[in-house]
């Protein structure tokens, strides 16, 4: 008996259509975003595809997408496990800012090298600031050391790879 892996991305969030770098911060689908979920489920469906379980991440925008998209397959029931280790990457101090307007500010080569390098961290958010995972009660029982003020693709790979 073989296994298929099915990588399903969130729908388009309320910040992707502001073109604002997201991370951890907990935006919901957009109208499009819940349209392409029904669409994933359908596509889904239609090729047969009947998974056992689902992982999420803890952010509503995966959830959500989860959720429309078994409802469209007719398997709201299977069973769901969702992880902080699946969230999208930690933009840091980026988080909420325009895209476009952080190019303007900071050079377009420096915004790439925060978000296509390997292991080159955006700004971290502050201790005290609201968005920080230390504020967040989903994350209340991870270690302090495990909650990012921000990451690189790199420390990506690191959180993801013990739940994989």
């Amino acid at each position: 008996m073989g296994y298929t892996l099915v990588l399903l991305r969130h729908g388009q969030s309320t910040w992707n259509l502001e073109n604002r770098f997201t991370g951890w911060i907990d935006v919901p689908l957009s109208d499009l975003g819940r349209e392409e979920a029904v669409t994933a489920g359908r596509q889904l469906k239609q090729a047969g595809i009947k998974p056992d379980v689902v992982h999420t991440s803890l952010l509503l925008r995966a959830i959500d997408t989860a959720q429309i998209a078994l409802a469209e397959m007719g398997l709201t029931w299977l069973p769901v496990k969702r992880s902080w280790r699946l969230n999208e990457r930690h933009y840091g101090a980026l988080q909420g800012l325009d895209k476009a307007e952080t190019a303007a500010r900071h050079g377009e080569e420096q915004v790439q090298a925060w978000r296509r390098s390997y292991d080159i961290r955006p700004p971290g958010l502050r201790p005290g600031d609201p968005d920080n995972p230390a504020s967040d009660a989903r994350y209340r029982d991870l270690a302090p050391d495990l909650k990012p003020a921000t990451e690189c693709l790199k420390d990506v790979v690191e959180r993801m790879l013990p739940y994989w």
